[in-house]
């Protein structure tokens, strides 16, 4: 009797009473899916439930759309050819898109529409490279130098103050009226805003960078390359662009003052004759041209910031 007692006892508390007590069961007797976790492999963590996060709604703007800078033009376009079509635009002030191309490819066979937009091109590229040019030199010297602020930023701030195109009866009568004059108001058009932008980028640089430069001994030079110029891209940049719009609104109005070619000069032949198409078409380059050169601006403005994090990226 002694030893069957033992023998009962021993195989009550044997390896496989223990397996099947580890832990609870359910009705059936099998052990329960939380045991089985918790027991999946020696060592292992239990396993614990996420507390449930609410979706939180994002704030950006989100991806950019391929083209979308030409999203909107397509859609003015596309109303234009429908008014056209449905007869609710009158063709003598407004033609149809189509009348408009067949006049541009008119002007462009016979060779009218190529001469006046190099003519076009050329007086914007001088007078916007002149203009680019002194605009930022005269930032640099006022925005790092207290005397050159003292003679330069008063005397930009007046002719600011004075309408650009204003200047033109008094600059025909000191540059004639040949191309000198037209280059010399695009210049002065193009120089305002980039000066002014860049001005203001090269005031606003945190004067801590300055300190910390004087601390690390870095020459004028070292100082300009990795502090003033980084510090002043995006005011420049924004210079630019409102620099490149500005001489082209400027082309327009020296195009029809004495001149003998260009876009503004087929304009004005045109409202002569009342040929709208023709001034549709010249309204058309100078569309394209502001178009084109602001998103090449944008374009290399992003790939020179490209180390800037902003909602445009």
């Amino acid at each position: 009797m002694t030893t069957t007692a033992a023998t009962t006892s021993t195989d009550s508390t044997g390896p496989m009473a223990s397996t099947n007590s580890t832990g609870p069961t359910d009705s059936t007797g099998s052990p329960s899916a939380a045991a089985d976790g918790g027991t999946a492999g020696a060592g292992a963590a239990p396993r614990t439930r996420r507390p449930r996060t609410r979706a939180r709604r994002g704030l950006s703007p989100g991806r950019r759309l391929p083209a979308a800078r030409f999203i909107g033009p397509a859609v003015v376009l596309a109303l234009w050819a429908g008014g056209s079509a449905a007869g609710q635009l009158d063709p003598g002030a407004i033609p149809a898109p189509w009348t408009v191309l067949r006049t541009a490819a008119r002007l462009w066979t016979d060779g009218t529409l190529p001469t006046d937009v190099g003519t076009s091109l050329r007086r914007a590229g001088y007078g916007f490279a002149i203009g680019l040019t002194a605009g930022v030199l005269l930032a640099l010297a006022s925005g790092l130098s207290r005397v050159g602020e003292a003679l330069i930023d008063g005397t930009v701030q007046l002719n600011r103050a004075i309408p650009t195109l204003g200047l033109i009866p008094l600059f025909i009568l000191w540059l004639g009226i040949g191309e000198t004059f037209k280059v010399a108001i695009i210049a002065i058009v193009v120089y305002i805003p980039v000066y002014l932008n860049t001005h203001a980028a090269l005031s606003g640089i945190d004067s801590r960078f300055v300190e910390l430069a004087e601390v690390q001994g870095l020459s004028r030079l070292r100082f300009v390359r990795q502090v003033v110029v980084p510090g002043a891209l995006p005011g420049f940049f924004v210079g630019l662009r409102l620099a490149v719009t500005g001489s082209w609104l400027g082309l327009v109005v020296l195009e029809q003052i004495n001149a003998t070619s260009g876009l503004g000069y087929m304009m004005f032949q045109a409202q002569n004759y009342g040929q709208s198409d023709v001034i549709l078409v010249g309204l058309l380059v100078y569309g394209v041209f502001g178009l084109v050169s602001d998103s090449v601006v944008r374009l290399i403005e992003r790939r020179v910031l490209s180390w800037r994090r902003t909602l445009s990226n």
